[in-house]
């Protein structure tokens, strides 16, 4: 499995033509406690930075993108009742949604994990 970045501080981990997708640690630790998260309907076509998805903090909306093109294969259903899953576990259990890749040649075009540190670091 492969795990790449957007500078929009969204990340999705690939395994063949599947992608999981969410935002990272750094992310949520600027949004703070994330109280609602709004995440794409089964079916949905993305293309690579549509908005996907919507995370709600006690500070903050903010708008996910798609980091890559695809059709939504699910939501992250546990995050309707526990959005906070995303401030405890960001590059885990707080994915957002699951999508099949319909072009993986755009995720040439994202960050590796030490690509995106260097990234963070510079903010």
């Amino acid at each position: 499995m492969s795990r790449y970045f957007t500078e929009d501080h969204e990340w999705i981990d690939v395994d063949g033509d599947i992608g999981t997708v969410g935002i990272s640690d750094y992310a949520q630790s600027q949004l703070g406690d994330v109280v609602f998260v709004d995440t794409p309907l089964e079916g949905r076509e993305l293309t690579k930075g549509d908005e996907a998805a919507t995370v709600e903090s006690v500070k903050a909306a903010s708008d996910v993108y798609a980091p890559a093109s695809g059709t939504v294969l699910e939501g992250n259903a546990a995050l309707v009742d526990t959005p906070e899953l995303v401030n405890a576990d960001a590059e885990g259990d707080g994915w957002f949604f699951r999508i099949t890749l319909s072009d993986p040649d755009e995720l040439d075009e994202l960050m590796n994990e030490a690509a995106y540190e260097a990234f963070v670091a510079k903010l």
